[in-house]
């Protein structure tokens, strides 16, 4: 079993007909997803070979809906039409939207994500700026490398990309339930506590980890979350001590000030929940292992 995404999933994905959506959609379908079709105002009633793959091109999510059965859209576009995407994706409900586009205006993604709440939430979203989910063996929605682990029994939520590939490398000998990159903009769709509520929910995953950053308080946030909600162990690791103050590293959301968003608080904060945390991705699986052997 996996969180949101399953063998089942039908995907679409807009932007399929441009560079990134095109090269990203091949993989996905290489990976096993179920990729229905695709996107594209301008070019609806066409297809698009993928190495034998016949996908045809929708006119909008609505139309690709009612004609596949899509209950998954993945965003390929640039920055400026990322907004649009995504609340065409909301009008038509579509349960998933991974939203993979980086550099999305703050701003946007605020007016999406309210317009969201203000439509009932009916649609998840993931993102922007981020890898996506996959869920090993069964289906990969977004950029996640398909071959680097295999399926099992940890879920991964984590804001780095980077992070979360390498975390699914490390443990690849014992395999993840759901791998869920959610981003590192100051505003995103889904969050830790989503992800964790989730594994928590789920019969086939045994154990959590969770990659945060500096910057914000998710983490500290996630691990209130953790004392009052989850009873499965969780492992975590958070990047960026040695990282300046005042100054931003890579995500727009990785800034911190003063003592707020450290990576020391939110380590301290964790680890006062019972969250056992690494000071390096090596040293995090290793504790997941650990933990993993006694079951």
């Amino acid at each position: 079993m996996a969180i949101w995404l399953t063998k089942e999933s039908k995907v679409i994905v807009q932007g399929m007909t441009g560079s990134e959506g095109s090269k990203h959609t091949r993989r996905m379908l290489a990976a096993g997803t179920n990729v229905v079709g695709g996107v594209n105002p301008r070019k609806a009633g066409t297809t698009v070979d993928f190495d034998g793959t016949e996908l045809p091109v929708f006119a909008s999510v609505a139309d690709a809906m009612r004609e596949t059965g899509a209950d998954v859209t993945v965003i390929f576009v640039p920055p400026q039409f990322t907004k649009g995407a995504v609340v065409e994706a909301i009008d038509a409900a579509i349960p998933l939207a991974v939203v993979i586009t980086e550099g999305v205006p703050v701003h946007d993604t605020a007016s999406f994500w309210a317009y969201n709440v203000a439509k009932g939430e009916q649609t998840r979203i993931i993102g922007p700026n981020c890898p996506g989910i996959a869920s090993p063996g069964a289906s990969n929605a977004g950029i996640i490398p398909a071959d680097i682990t295999g399926s099992g029994r940890i879920g991964l939520v984590s804001k780095s990309g980077t992070l979360t590939y390498q975390m699914m490398y490390e443990l690849r000998d014992i395999g993840f339930s759901t791998c869920v990159g959610i981003g590192g903009d100051p505003i995103i769709g889904t969050t830790h506590i989503d992800a964790l509520a989730a594994f928590e929910a789920d019969p086939d995953t045994d154990a959590i980890v969770m990659i945060g950053e500096i910057g914000g308080d998710a983490e500290e946030r996630a691990a209130e979350f953790i004392k009052d909600n989850v009873t499965k162990p969780v492992v975590g690791y958070i990047a960026g001590f040695t990282a300046p103050p005042g100054k931003t590293m890579g995500h727009a959301g990785a800034i911190i000030s003063g003592s707020a968003g450290t990576a020391e608080a939110k380590q301290q904060a964790l680890e006062a929940v019972g969250v056992k945390v690494g000071k390096t991705p090596t040293e995090t699986a290793k504790l997941m292992r650990e933990l993993m052997s006694g079951r």
